[in-house]
């Protein structure tokens, strides 16, 4: 019988969340199949069989959070799958008083062992002391009489005769709505927690600070228009926005290095490279895959690359080497409207660019014409720990010069 471990990601992930079971037991699997999903703060992990079999005993249930290296469930031969199924349920029933062995399902009494404590794994601990319930009370449908959090979520609160500690704990909060208007809990998802956490990490450790200009797109979308059906035909991809501007960002970039750096102890570390985050919207939440060595380049590989990322963003299928190592990231609120934000910094970052919707607008040429142009207001967060003011405003104004200019991009990006 071998076990189904949780296998190493990557040097900064240690746990994963298991959020679906593929099988159950008494499932016959062969060597690849897929056994479960896992997600982790990056990347979502499917784990699959490494040898036939059939699925003995699953150890961890969707939701429980498990670390690298920790057996979550086993595969064994039919027999063995038969006979270890059988067996908790046999060493853990009550003696003399026990109900038949055809009996329908498996007892509250059946999760305790033999010093009378419940047997339940530390995330069903939790929950279950968070909604007030008594765990002895609950019945347990894992094979060796474990409780898993998902059957302390489908229970109800313990009465209060029942445990006046949990009576205590299932007190109402202040914070909880009116439990007679229709309202729905979900559980955030490991991506989720890791997003919340390290936005909130970048406003309380960064000086973060945010500068503003407008982009007259007039020139670009001229191109756009001349170039589009040639460049598509050429390149077997459309030629977006996302190349100019990673473009003018590399061009800034060299002209302006300390927005390409990070902050580590009392050092700065200046890259030399431009590896260019681009933020991507998935289902599970923002990530942000890298571009690299965007400075080596051209216009349609820059198009290329990111719509694979993009791709693999909203299948769940990047690897950890393509979510690591930026040294700047772009973010484009403007494909959901936004007119105007401040992007928050991704750390350990000093700089992330905000792009936004073209919108017509009243632009004075000179002192007597106005002109309705395509514009774009643009937004540059930065760190004010390494980055001045000054540097920041003509960080932005060298990308509106050349994107207004898109002939430069091929000199200076």
């Amino acid at each position: 019988m071998s076990d189904i471990i949780v296998p190493a990601m990557g040097e900064s992930i240690t746990e994963g969340t298991i959020s679906k079971w593929i099988v159950k037991v008494g499932d016959t699997v062969q060597q690849g199949d897929l056994l479960l999903e896992l997600e982790t703060d990056k990347v979502n992990l499917e784990i699959s069989a490494d040898q036939d079999g059939v699925v003995a005993e699953i150890l961890a249930n969707e939701g429980d959070t498990v670390k690298i290296g920790e057996s979550v469930g086993k595969i064994g031969a039919a027999g063995q799958a038969a006979a270890a199924a059988v067996a908790p349920k046999q060493e853990t029933a009550p003696a003399p008083t026990a109900a038949p062995v055809a009996a329908p399902a498996v007892t509250a009494s059946s999760s305790s062992n033999d010093s009378g404590a419940t047997l339940a794994t530390p995330a069903a601990r939790k929950l279950a002391r968070e909604k007030g319930i008594d765990l002895s009370t609950l019945p347990a449908r894992d094979p060796i009489g474990r409780i898993h959090s998902s059957d302390v979520a489908s229970a109800g609160t313990v009465p209060a005769s029942a445990a006046p500690q949990a009576a205590k704990s299932a007190a109402p909060d202040k914070a909880t709505s009116n439990s007679n208007k229709p309202e729905e809990r979900k559980r955030m998802s490991r991506r989720r927690l890791t997003i919340a956490k390290r936005l909130v990490e970048a406003q309380q450790t960064a000086a973060m600070l945010t500068t503003f200009n407008e982009v007259d797109m007039t020139a670009i979308l001229a191109v756009r228009k001349r170039r589009k059906d040639s460049f598509k035909e050429k390149h077997d991809v459309g030629l977006g926005f996302m190349s100019f501007f990673t473009k003018a960002v590399v061009g800034a970039l060299r002209a302006f290095p300390h927005l390409n750096a990070e902050i580590n102890g009392e050092d700065i570390i200046v890259k030399k490279y431009y590896d260019i985050g681009i933020a991507v919207s998935a289902k599970e939440g923002l990530v942000v895959p890298v571009l690299r060595e965007a400075d080596r380049l051209g216009f349609a590989e820059i198009e290329r690359t990111i719509v694979q990322l993009a791709g693999k963003a909203r299948n769940n299928t990047l690897e950890l080497s393509e979510l690591q190592g930026g040294t700047f990231t772009i973010t484009n609120g403007g494909v959901f409207g936004s007119l105007l934000s401040t992007p928050i910094l991704n750390a350990p970052q000093v700089g992330i660019l905000g792009m936004h919707k073209i919108q017509l607008r009243p632009v004075a040429i000179d002192a007597e014409r106005m002109e309705n142009r395509p514009m774009m207001y643009i937004a540059l967060s930065y760190d004010h720990r390494i980055v001045d003011g000054a540097e920041a405003v003509q960080f932005l104004v060298k990308i509106k010069e050349m994107l207004e200019d898109p002939e430069t991009l091929l000199l200076e990006g």
